[in-house]
């Protein structure tokens, strides 16, 4: 079983990262901040404007250590990895696959039925642990769109293309994010939540969630690449220079799980609060830099909570388990599987 290793991630905008033997030191106006063991990194996340020694980004690239720079607001600017790892005929059978519209909708109905089971898990836990607390609209609102996701999973399974499954993906996440609203329990305005936005966000949900999903992101990327599928190739996410389509595919079952329900107990909670967040002129939001750090703390520490994998039987870390799959699914175009068994959260 793989282990589940660190993921460094660096917002001090002028720091500077560097190579010390066999580990990464964090720099910050020539002052030591931190270091570790590169064996014991799995990627390194870089907020700002921060830069790497030469020889730092060659220890991480034979060391299969992946490097991604984001902008303070987690937008993705540019990633440095060494050789692809796996082997060509895997990628090659991943892209006749995708090109193939009978084997290509059997992975997508997975994804897209597992993403509303997860959501309507989300919806559930609600229900269960506030729901008797709730005003009796917010309670039957939510009851109405959690028997909705339930109709939508089960539509997927007499989907006929991977057209028909987009709209379908489309129309849950229209319903689930139409009560997400309700599923806040700050009791201000300042988290009033209308819909879903990006790029910019326009609302403080949307921006911590577009964080989160930055940081899922990289996870699901690297966990890709680490069992030798390409990223940019995806099955429910259609072909865009410079789109991990991928990526975005694997991201769709664990939104729900990782990011969503971590925004809501920051926010619930009150770990976050309006002040963590800047608002610009024309409207979109953004996390500040002590708000940031404190989200990857909470971050981390959901990746290292633990559950019973669906499939497998095992018990392993959260953060493990988009490795997981992307190693069932190389297993799927292999052969070794008869399908694709995407995670459904329980």
């Amino acid at each position: 079983m793989r282990r589940h290793l660190n993921t460094i991630y660096v917002t001090s905008d002028n720091a500077w990262l560097r190579k010390d033997g066999a580990n990464l030191v964090v720099e910050v106006d020539a002052a030591e901040r931190g270091r570790a063991p590169l064996h014991m990194i799995d990627g390194v996340v870089s907020f700002g404007h921060n830069g790497a020694s030469p020889a730092l980004l060659a220890a991480c690239a034979d060391a299969g250590i992946a490097l991604s720079f984001l902008t303070p607001n987690g937008k993705f600017q540019a990633r440095v990895e060494g050789p692809r790892s796996g082997n060509v005929l895997l990628r090659r059978t991943q892209y006749r696959w995708a090109d193939d519209p009978a084997r290509a909708v059997a992975i997508v109905r997975g994804i897209v039925a597992a993403k509303a089971a997860n959501q309507r898990t989300v919806l559930r836990r609600a229900l269960r642990d506030h729901g008797g607390a709730m005003e009796e609209m917010r309670r039957a609102a939510i009851v109405a769109a959690e028997r909705r996701l339930t109709d939508v999973a089960r539509r997927t399974l007499r989907a006929p293309d991977v057209a028909t499954l987009r709209g379908i993906e489309g129309e849950a996440a229209q319903v689930y994010f139409g009560v997400f609203d309700c599923l806040v329990r700050a009791g201000d305005g300042a988290f009033a939540f209308h819909g879903r936005s990006r790029r910019p966000p326009l609302d403080r949900i949307n921006a911590l969630l577009s964080f989160l999903y930055a940081m899922l992101g990289h996870d699901c990327r690297s966990a890709l690449e680490s069992v030798g599928l390409d990223p940019q190739v995806g099955f429910l996410h259609a072909d865009r220079p410079g789109r991990a389509s991928l990526a975005l595919d694997l991201i769709e079952e664990f939104r729900p799980v990782l990011a969503d329900r971590l925004a809501l107990s920051l926010v619930n909670r009150r770990q976050i609060v309006a002040s963590d967040f800047t608002i610009e002129e024309g409207g979109a939001a953004s996390l500040t830099d002590a708000a940031r750090k404190a989200v990857l703390v909470a971050w981390q520490e959901r990746k290292r909570d633990e559950l019973r994998h669906p499939f497998l039987g095992e018990t392993v870390t959260l953060g493990l388990v988009p490795h997981l799959q992307a190693l069932l699914l190389s297993r799927h175009l292999r052969g070794d599987l008869d399908g694709y068994p995407p995670f459904v959260w329980k």
